[in-house]
């Protein structure tokens, strides 16, 4: 048996408008976010960190493959994906370090393909090494690097919140009154 639930159009138009509503809001607060320079030198510092320890990562699991007879398809995507990604990255490294001279984040289209472009490739070279060694924990890494980076973001939205609600005024208490509530 199947349940119907009829729809109150005005309802429905109303959370529409108040979603689309809330996604503005936050459109703007990340907007806002990336304006802001500390926030952009922050940026610069923790890229820093992820691309050094890609090339690093990249380094140690290429060498085996540079002295080896011919491999499989997982070595050689390893090998192909970090001649890709090691150039990249270690540009990535030097402009950070122009970016955090100059206190501000390059607004060029070029570098914003290239960062995650990057990165990609090195996390393909990572899979690609370690299903090379094991295809199970090839997986592993492919589900543990797309959990972490979930657990990255929420964390960092859950942060940035709290910093914004903490420096935003404080706006005065509404009262709320439940529909059989009268006033006298």
């Amino acid at each position: 048996m199947m349940t119907i639930v009829a729809v109150d159009p005005e309802q429905q138009a109303e959370q529409i408008r108040q979603a689309k509503e809330e996604a503005r809001r936050l459109a703007a607060r990340i907007q806002q976010a990336t304006e802001e320079p500390e926030q952009q030198r922050e940026w610069i510092r923790q890229s820093n960190v992820i691309y050094g320890g890609l090339i690093a990562i990249s380094l140690v699991l290429v060498q085996p493959f540079l002295t080896a007879a011919p491999v499989g398809w997982s070595a050689k995507a390893c090998v192909i994906a970090f001649s890709l990604a090691i150039p990249l990255l270690a540009a990535l490294v030097l402009l950070n370090r122009q970016e955090d001279f100059r206190r501000r984040v390059t607004d060029s289209r070029l570098v914003r393909v290239t960062r995650p472009l990057a990165q990609l490739l090195a996390f393909v070279g990572v899979a690609a090494g370690f299903w090379h060694i094991m295809w199970p924990a090839g997986l592993g890494i492919l589900v543990s690097g797309f959990a972490a980076m979930m657990v990255h973001s929420a964390g960092y939205f859950r942060l940035e919140g709290v910093a914004k609600a903490a420096t935003a005024p404080a706006k005065p208490a509404e009262q709320v009154h439940a529909p059989d509530d009268v006033e006298e």
